[in-house]
């Protein structure tokens, strides 16, 4: 049945949201050279890998330089970019995800496959599930670029501290799986963008 919300929401919202997809579009190519998209391979359910969208809000190749944003102001990120990142606009082509299947609206935030390749076994029943483009994760680490900033080596911390309190509250998730836990993290998700 989530599947279905799924589907529905994604669908409507892609078709409500395409004039202002069009208008990030435009300011994505009058600010700064190179596509609109960044497209990157993430792990999905049942540890598939699967292409996840985003409107690119860094400079062409920064990736290469790692794969971590650290601040609010990472040099990487282009003026529209940071704007885009502020209020999570550029996590709504994601919406293609979950209309395809890739991903849900509520679930774990997929990972790329380095980071995957360290989780434990426990750690790996995030993956029995579909990603989502929010979840409890998200919420309670909104601002993991400014925590990131201030270590002296942001995937050390990453990898020791954040990374692992983000799987515990997916884990929660996945045991408390329902309507209530998906419309709940929705409209958190939605007053925590506008608060």
């Amino acid at each position: 049945m989530i599947r279905l919300f799924d589907i529905i929401f994604s669908f409507f919202g892609l078709l409500i949201l395409l004039p202002f997809f069009i208008l990030i579009a435009v300011c994505i190519k009058l600010s700064s050279a190179g596509s609109i998209f960044f497209i990157q391979q993430r792990v999905g359910k049942d540890n598939i890998d699967f292409r996840l969208i985003k409107f690119r809000t860094m400079k062409m190749d920064s990736y290469k330089k790692g794969l971590l944003t650290v601040g609010g102001r990472d040099p990487r990120i282009t003026g529209i970019g940071y704007f885009l990142r502020k209020f999570k606009l550029d996590e709504l082509p994601q919406l293609i995800n979950v209309l395809f299947g890739d991903m849900s609206l509520v679930g774990p935030r997929p990972e790329v496959r380095k980071y995957v390749d360290l989780y434990t076994a426990e750690q790996k029943r995030v993956l029995c599930v579909r990603p989502g483009i929010t979840d409890n994760a998200s919420l309670e680490y909104f601002n993991e670029n400014e925590l990131l900033s201030k270590s002296s080596d942001p995937e050390k911390t990453y990898i020791g501290e954040i990374m692992p309190a983000k799987l515990q509250l997916n884990m929660k998730f996945i045991n408390n799986q329902g309507f209530s836990s998906y419309f709940g993290i929705i409209f958190r998700t939605i007053g925590k963008i506008f608060s």
